[in-house]
């Protein structure tokens, strides 16, 4: 079993940790987060902040970044960066729940989790979250560092440009554009395209 580190604490580090143990695939060396004396995640010890990065690199290759994506992408974005110029492998992660299809296609740093589908010539982008119970239709594109939230409902033929962030139970309506940096609120139903930078939430 491949060793893997995983990069940022938190809930979603939490999460992500439940999806590796269920699929058996990497084995879990330690978290790397800010602050190195933190206590052990689900049992895994912290053993490093960023700056320990090249020396925990020479002797475990493959990372996961495991920070959250809610109101902006950047921190996923350095780090990716980060781990990219210190030639970390960056492997696709996918629970031994979800369903992708054989003719979809994902790129590296992206985590697939519990429920998730990835249909037919759906393609999700690099250092993505597909979180838990995610929809991806048939010919959808999403690119890179982008995160499509619990529960979400994006259909056929649409394309989500480059950071933007997809919010529980929203539905996105057939062959709609989103732009980058695009943030869509929890339940929200998007029925047209939207240019880059676009906000749509509740008001309250």
């Amino acid at each position: 079993m491949k060793s893997i580190l995983l990069v940022g604490g938190g809930g979603h580090c939490q999460s992500c940790i439940d999806v590796i143990e269920e699929a058996k695939t990497f084995q879990i060396v330690g978290v790397v987060q800010p602050y190195a004396s933190s206590e052990p995640i689900l049992g895994y010890p912290v053993i490093g902040s960023d700056a320990d990065l090249p020396k925990l690199l020479s002797a475990t290759k493959s990372a996961l970044i495991t920070v959250g994506q809610i109101k902006t992408p950047q921190v996923r974005i350095r780090l990716f960066e980060l781990l990219k110029q210190l030639n970390a492998e960056l492997p696709v992660v996918i629970s031994s729940r979800a369903y992708c299809s054989k003719h979809s296609e994902i790129g590296e740093g992206s985590i697939v989790m519990h429920g998730a589908i990835v249909n037919a010539r759906a393609k999700l982008g690099s250092n993505c979250i597909l979180n838990s119970q995610a929809l991806l239709e048939h010919d959808v594109k999403i690119d890179d560092h982008c995160h499509i939230s619990t529960g979400s409902r994006v259909n056929g033929g649409v394309t989500i440009g480059k950071g933007s962030f997809v919010g529980s139970g929203a539905v996105i309506k057939e062959g709609v554009r989103l732009g980058e940096n695009v943030i869509i609120g929890a339940g929200q139903v998007v029925l047209r395209d939207l240019p880059n930078g676009t906000v749509v939430k509740n008001a309250n």
